[in-house]
């Protein structure tokens, strides 16, 4: 809702203040007093056009600020966020308009400067304004067809909700069927080529790490003679020969054993060192039997060492096509098997001409049901709407709500919904909007706000507010008052604020706002002290000027009267 409007020179206002509460505001005043540039300044606020010819004249810029309260957890809270307005706990969300001399303007949201386009967005969602020049919520063909399906219940909500989930699945569906069948032919090699690798790497069937095991065996090969006399040599230089002309390490680490033995029963430490030297000689039989068997298996062996050059080949060959190594190929392979598997074609696609088929018919089922709903939900709400208009001045209109079939099912279902309003008796329908005038206009809105409101199990959302200029041309006497109930009815449901020339609208109001003109450097303008709230005895008064023009003892007895039996008919 709004809380608090805040106009500075815009038309006639130089400065205003307007406290909106909950529940049905009149906004009324002479003509000519400036109370239309209330909604002017809201018009800003809401992302209207900016004109420089409303800057009052002689001043810099024209402002308007509007302070909201919504929802912190809901949509427009996080749309505002995103556009990186502050929203604070309590849900105040502030929002304001300049518009220069010059005819620059600028949009500001939550402290933040924005987009007007941003400003539209989220009044969209808060505010609804029914004017001459903006009727334009229900004249949409998706708005008209998002008040029917409201106004259909939450029955008919869920069914919408069901035949959407479905429409939406069934595109997908489509959708990677077309993918699958225009790529077949991309697919099919893709295929070719996965079964081709798999076959090769199948043939040569190579081992984990078989191509570092073949390296190392060839380079022990190639290097055989070589590697047995280094072998026999250091043998020798361990164990010692005949012929030698140094006798072998082994030996002289025996002798120094012995030794050490013969005289470590005189000193503990050298005969520690003894038993080193005795380990040391362990370690030398070891190291000159490990050489003498390697000697023994080390042979040499050509044909042995061709094989081995052969496989490396084949596996060098293979592994530069997938990666580098033997064990890249075998990922490569493992992960080739699974991709084959997933493009299989025909078994796709007929699981997907499968899922088509159930979805289809799905949704023709749900789509039927979504028919029958809108096509009884229709005549209802002409009905209540129609009803609405012979109380608003408009004995002989009528609201008809159409629903016409499609060629072929869409997102929202099998038809189109469109509003038409028959004006008066023998008129043609027309589309909402065309052939009416701005009065009878914002009366049609009025009654389709009035029963979308208060329909039993009616789901429509609605904004937070709404806001009616001009709602009551036109009308007077009994009419009038039956503009000023429905008002307060729907004020039930949602803040209202109506601009107003009839008494017996404004007796109907929770809040009464009078607008009027002082003067100021030889100027008619609206200042500060010049947008009050007016109560008790001054509300009388002011109906009273709006029944007679002037305020005469009979102008208040009449003014009484007609706010007591607004009291007594809500």
């Amino acid at each position: 809702m709004i809380e608090e409007l805040r106009i500075d020179d815009v038309g006639v206002i130089v400065s205003a203040r307007v406290p909106l509460g909950q529940g049905l505001t009149a906004i009324t005043g002479e003509t000519g007093a400036g109370k239309t540039m209330v909604l002017t300044g809201l018009a800003l606020i809401l992302g209207g056009k900016a004109d420089a010819a409303l800057v009052r004249a002689g001043a810099e810029r024209a402002t308007a600020e509007g302070c909201f309260v919504v929802d912190p957890s809901s949509a427009v809270a996080e749309r505002a966020r995103e556009a990186g307005a502050v929203v604070d706990e309590d849900g105040t969300l502030l929002a304001m308009r300049t518009v220069a001399a010059a005819g620059r303007s600028r949009a500001f949201l939550g402290g933040r400067g924005v987009p007007a386009a941003v400003l539209v967005e989220i009044a969209d969602q808060l505010v609804t304004v029914h004017g001459q020049q903006d009727q334009t919520r229900l004249r949409s063909p998706r708005r008209q067809r998002e008040a029917l399906d409201g106004f259909a219940g939450p029955a008919h909500l869920g069914e919408l909700a069901a035949y959407r989930e479905t429409w939406a699945a069934l595109q997908q569906a489509k959708a990677d069927r077309e993918d699958l069948l225009a790529h077949v032919e991309d697919r099919r090699r893709e295929a070719e080529l996965l079964r081709a690798g798999l076959a090769e790497v199948e043939r040569v069937d190579p081992r984990p790490g078989e191509d570092t095991e073949l390296a190392a065996e060839a380079e022990r090969l190639g290097h055989a003679e070589d590697l047995a006399e280094a072998a026999a040599l250091a043998h020798r230089m361990i164990v010692g020969t005949s012929g030698m002309d140094t006798p072998g390490a082994a030996p002289v680490v025996e002798q120094a054993r012995r030794a050490l033995e013969s005289v470590g029963g005189h000193d503990a430490q050298l005969a520690s060192l003894a038993t080193r030297a005795a380990e040391v000689g362990y370690l030398l039989e070891d190291l000159a039997a490990e050489l003498a068997r390697y000697g023994q298996d080390l042979e040499a062996d050509p044909a042995r060492l061709e094989e081995i050059h052969r496989r490396r080949a084949e596996l060098t060959m293979l592994a530069r096509s997938h990666g580098g190594t033997v064990d890249e190929v075998l990922d490569w392979a493992s992960q080739a098997g699974l991709r084959l598997a997933r493009i299989d074609t025909a078994e796709g696609a007929e699981e997907l001409e499968s899922a088509i088929a159930r979805l289809e018919a799905s949704l023709a089922e749900l789509g039927a049901r979504l028919t029958a709903s809108r096509t009884v939900a229709a005549e209802r709400l002409a009905d209540a709407v129609s009803e609405e208009l012979s109380g608003l001045a408009m004995p002989d209109a009528r609201l008809e709500v159409r629903v016409d079939a499609l060629s072929e099912r869409g997102p929202w279902g099998a038809e189109d919904v469109a509003m038409l309003l028959v004006p008066h008796a023998g008129a043609t329908a027309r589309p909402l909007g065309v052939g009416a005038s701005g009065g009878e206009l914002s009366r049609v809105m009025l009654a389709l706000e009035v029963a979308l409101a208060t329909a039993p199990g009616s789901g429509a959302s609605r904004p937070a507010t709404f806001v009616f200029d001009e709602v009551d041309a036109g009308v007077g006497g009994r009419a009038a008052v039956e503009v000023g109930r429905r008002l307060a009815e729907l004020a039930q449901q949602a803040q209202v604020v109506v601009v107003t020339h009839l008494p017996q609208v404004a007796a109907y109001a929770d809040h009464h706002l009078v607008v009027r003109k002082s003067q100021q450097e030889g100027a008619e303008v609206v200042t500060a002290s010049d947008v009050r709230a007016v109560t008790g005895a001054d509300r009388v008064a002011e109906l009273a000027r709006m029944l007679s023009g002037r305020v005469t003892d009979t102008a208040l007895q009449h003014a009484a009267e007609l706010l007591e039996r607004s009291v007594v008919g809500r």
